[in-house]
C-alpha cells in the first residue's frame, strides 16, 4: 500500500498505559513516577530485576532498561567492560551497559513504535521476557568476573557449555 493511501490517526496513546495494565495482570510491583516512565520490579533466579520503561514521544520510541541488584567495583570494572563487549557481540537484540558512577549493570533495548504510540501486550511480554532471559543467562558470568576474579573469557567459557553426546 502506498504511503499516500495510509490513514494517519491524530489520536496518540501512551504505551505505558498498556505496560501498566500488563504489570497489574501479572501482579508485579510497579511505580509509575511520570507519564513517560514506569518501573516494574520482579524476582529472578539470581537477582531481583528492575525494569524501567521510558516513552520518548517525539521519537515514537520505547526504551527498556533492565537493572539488577549487582554492583561493579572500580577494581574489576575493566574486566567487566571486556566481558560486556564479548557478550554484546553475541546479542541480536539489546546490549549490556554500565552506569560507571553508580556501578550499576543493566540490559538496555529500544523499540520504535508508530506515530500512534500503540504497543500490544504480546510485544510488552516479549520485551520483558527477552530482557530477563538475557540477564539470567549472563548474570553468572558477571559474578565470576566480579566475585571470583575470573577473566572475561574464563567467565564466558564457564557459562557457555556445549554438551556432547547423550547421557
Amino acid at each position: 500500500m502506498p504511503a499516500i493511501d495510509l490513514e494517519i490517526s491524530s489520536a496518540h496513546s501512551n504505551p505505558l498505559d498498556t505496560i501498566e495494565q500488563f504489570a497489574e495482570c501479572n501482579d508485579w510491583l510497579f511505580d509509575r513516577s511520570h507519564d513517560d516512565e514506569i518501573t516494574i520490579s520482579m524476582p529472578g533466579t539470581y537477582a531481583d530485576y528492575h525494569i524501567s520503561f521510558t516513552w520518548i514521544e517525539e521519537m515514537h520510541g520505547l526504551h527498556l532498561a533492565c537493572a539488577f541488584d549487582f554492583k561493579v567495583n572500580d577494581r574489576r570494572r575493566p574486566e567487566v567492560l571486556e566481558l560486556m563487549s564479548r557478550i554484546n557481540e553475541r546479542l541480536w537484540l539489546g546490549h549490556f551497559d554500565l552506569w560507571v558512577k553508580e556501578g550499576i549493570l543493566m540490559l538496555r533495548q529500544s523499540m520504535l513504535l508508530g506515530r500512534d504510540g500503540e504497543v500490544n501486550p504480546a510485544q510488552v511480554e516479549t520485551l520483558v521476557k527477552n530482557a530477563v532471559e538475557i540477564s539470567e543467562r549472563y548474570f553468572p558470568a558477571f559474578q565470576f568476573v566480579v566475585w571470583a576474579g575470573k577473566s572475561a573469557q574464563e567467565a564466558l567459557d564457564a557459562i557457555i557449555l556445549e554438551t556432547a553426546g547423550e547421557a
